[in-house]
């Protein structure tokens, strides 16, 4: 076997301990996706082998870091998918403002580089433009890997980052651009804290939410660990909060805690009372 091979064997190590450190569930159609992430480690830290790499990441926290940095996808882009962004303006917001909140506060779990939580700001600027009885919106993001997280909190794009789902008057409006990259302005960050968080471990420092979007995260996981997040995200919903999962994600038979409510465009789950 070639050192940048990897055997039956330590492929199954490997899923059992990233599945037991993060929840993510490896199939073994991933294995040439996990060999070539494996790999990109390999050359930036300058270990021997796969083999080699496999043994200290049982045991070194800093490589366990790296590798979970690479093997999270990590694929995001502004206004994905576009409707939840949309029901959350014309339909959430004037929802909460009518039950007399004044203050929203919104959870982008696993945030990657803060495409959506930038999103969801740019959302929240729009609507606040206008008269509202909500005030603030507050933002939390929150992923399990740091060096994405840092790349959010920074809040500066490329030419390629920022041309994936911005219309170009939403680029002039939210961006300042110096030296080619494009910088969020002060305005959306400040409404956005960042944190690293792994959702199999306890949410409760975070506080309550009106709003969770989770969303293309949760077909990474076991059923048991679906059913266990959405469990934990329901207890950090304000009663009638609401949660966005993915495209295509549902809620399935993972929760009864809540009830679908369609709209024109999408659907969103409401936490029953």
């Amino acid at each position: 076997m070639k050192s940048n091979e990897i055997s039956d064997e330590e492929y199954e190590q490997f899923q059992h301990t990233l599945q037991e450190c993060c929840g993510i569930v490896l199939g073994e159609n991933k294995r040439y996706l996990v060999m070539s992430r494996l790999n990109a480690v390999i050359r930036e830290i300058n270990i021997n082998s796969v083999s080699a790499l496999l043994n200290q990441f049982k045991s070194d926290v800093g490589l366990r870091i790296k590798v979970v940095d690479a093997m999270t996808t990590n694929e995001t882009y502004w206004f994905r998918d576009r409707h939840p962004f949309i029901i959350l303006k014309k339909e959430i917001f004037p929802s909460l403002e009518k039950r007399g909140i004044t203050k929203a506060r919104l959870w982008s779990a696993a945030c990657s580089s803060g495409q959506e939580p930038y999103t969801l700001s740019m959302m929240a600027s729009e609507y606040l433009s206008g008269y509202s009885k909500l005030k603030k919106i507050e933002i939390i993001a929150t992923d399990i890997s740091s060096s994405v997280l840092n790349k959010a909190r920074q809040g500066c794009y490329d030419e390629m980052d920022i041309s994936r789902g911005l219309a170009e008057d939403q680029k002039k409006r939210y961006f300042d651009v110096r030296d080619g990259m494009w910088n969020i302005k002060n305005e959306l960050k400040q409404r956005i804290r960042f944190t690293e968080i792994n959702l199999m471990k306890t949410y409760s420092p975070l506080g309550k939410f009106h709003v969770v979007f989770c969303r293309n995260v949760l077909i990474y996981f076991s059923t048991n660990l679906k059913k266990d997040i959405i469990s934990r995200i329901a207890d950090t919903l304000e009663p009638d909060g609401y949660l966005f999962l993915g495209g295509s994600e549902s809620m399935a038979s993972y929760s009864d805690r809540f009830e679908t409510v369609r709209y024109q465009g999408g659907i969103v789950y409401q936490l029953k009372r």
